[in-house]
């Protein structure tokens, strides 16, 4: 088998996802073009939703890429709300702060260039959620400085664990 959700469940999620936004597809294109390591837009539909449903006004990110994750999280905050996500790479960061523009949300986001290892004590909580999808070997030394920056019912969600 080898893969963690059945074909025909995944094709059967992505038909529900009904979102179309030209920037996230064009992304999504690009992305796939060049291998980015992007969540799927089930993911981002299921990010959004969950921000949502908690009402984030603070959000947290570790692993930018280009920004895609990014976006359809920074979607559900209010006007005033905030996205702070960490990029270790400057030019996939420069990438981001430009699709962050184009998606018209960069006053909402703030992207921090550099190791989250480091980054990380630099950031002041609470946040209502906290996106883990950066460096996989970071997941288990991050965990306990990301719990202590949740807000009490915040949420960790974290890619890729399975």
């Amino acid at each position: 088998m080898g893969v963690i959700v059945p074909a025909a469940v995944e094709q059967y999620l992505a038909s529900l996802n009904r979102t179309h936004d030209a920037v996230l597809d064009e992304i999504a294109r690009e992305g796939a073009r060049r291998d980015l390591p992007l969540v799927d837009a089930e993911v981002g539909a299921l990010l959004r939703v969950l921000a949502t449903a908690i009402s984030a006004r603070r959000i947290l990110e570790i692993g930018t890429a280009v920004g895609y994750s990014g976006i359809w999280l920074a979607g559900a905050l209010p006007q005033d709300g905030s996205l702070i996500t960490m990029e270790m790479e400057p030019e996939r960061a420069r990438e981001a702060r430009a699709n962050f523009t184009r998606a018209g949300l960069a006053d909402r986001v703030n992207v921090i260039v550099g190791d989250a290892r480091l980054m990380i004590a630099k950031v002041a909580g609470p946040f209502d959620l906290i996106f883990q999808d950066g460096s996989k070997q970071l997941y288990t030394p991050l965990l306990e400085r990301l719990v202590s920056l949740l807000r009490p019912g915040g949420l960790l969600v974290t890619d890729n664990v399975l």
